[in-house]
């Protein structure tokens, strides 16, 4: 029951309709049996300003950032960890006396499914599709995993380009920046792809970012990831399947990079399980 001592959560971005944030958090609050509630809050970049000022003023306890605020954000915090400001994206906020501190627990949730399989990492080339806020947490856990190389492919050039300018002094792995049209050379030997675009998110369901052709090209055993969770499975990881790989969805990156944050805001162990048949149930996966 929500009443007015009721501590408010949330989850900012834009678009935010789509957050399946909200299903699992409140399933762990409720088996907690907490007074707190989550919110799906729209929030567009023009407007970031006037919502941290509105956050402030009716004391939201924290609240999560998805696209496009991961970066925006940072300059409304009083403190940000060393894991956010090394990843330069920060994905979890929380209140503090001082003002608001933020962290990013998107490399907790990447690693999670990485770390329970016995993966030679220091022979693996990763692929890193996309140049983003979510890609730069992606980098530094394959760095952690002590990824042999690291290759980021992207569209823009200037944006490749900051990108390869922050991992000079962010990660030691080795790290390559590439054009879209380099991938027919980087496919083959990775040993990791990971999709951190939105291309084949709903409602774009059909399309993927890897063409057949070359998901034919990979190594046998080779992990594809998707950051995606909705499909499930996405087309990337229903070819890339057909092709050998081994497949790994978001939804696990979404659960414990979840699961992480609601600790911090709520200072107690998450129900990792609860959230995770949740959002199965919600998938009609269960």
């Amino acid at each position: 029951m929500i009443t007015g001592k009721t501590k408010l959560l949330g989850v900012i971005g834009h678009p935010v309709s789509h957050s399946l944030s909200p299903v699992m958090h409140n399933a762990a609050i409720a088996h907690l049996g907490v007074d707190f509630v989550y919110l799906p809050l729209p929030v567009q970049s023009k407007d970031l300003a006037k919502a941290i000022a509105g956050f402030t003023a009716i004391g939201l306890e924290g609240f999560n950032i998805t696209i496009p605020h991961k970066q925006a954000i940072m300059p409304f915090l009083t403190e940000i960890s060393p894991i956010a400001k090394a990843v330069g994206a920060v994905n979890t906020v929380w209140r503090t006396e001082q003002g608001w501190k933020g962290t990013n627990t998107d490399m907790i949730g990447f690693l999670a499914p990485l770390k329970q399989r016995d993966q030679p990492w220091t022979e693996t080339d990763a692929v890193i599709l996309g140049n983003g806020g979510a890609a730069r947490a992606v980098v530094a856990g394959c760095a952690e995993l002590g990824c042999r190389s690291i290759r980021v492919v992207g569209r823009d050039r200037a944006k490749l380009a900051a990108f390869q300018y922050w991992a000079n002094s962010a990660v030691t792995t080795p790290l390559y920046t590439h054009e879209w049209s380099d991938l027919a050379t980087l496919i083959p030997p990775a040993g990791l792809v990971v999709n951190t675009t939105p291309i084949g998110m709903h409602p774009h369901v059909n399309q993927s970012p890897v063409e057949l052709s070359l998901l034919k090209t990979l190594q046998p055993g080779a992990i594809a990831y998707d950051l995606i969770y909705v499909p499930q499975p996405t087309l990337f990881l229903q070819q890339a399947v057909q092709c050998g790989a081994i497949a790994i969805d978001g939804l696990e990156m979404l659960v414990q990079q979840g699961a992480a944050a609601l600790e911090i805001w709520l200072q107690q162990p998450a129900p990792v399980a609860i959230m995770r048949r949740s959002l199965q149930q919600h998938l009609n996966l269960a």
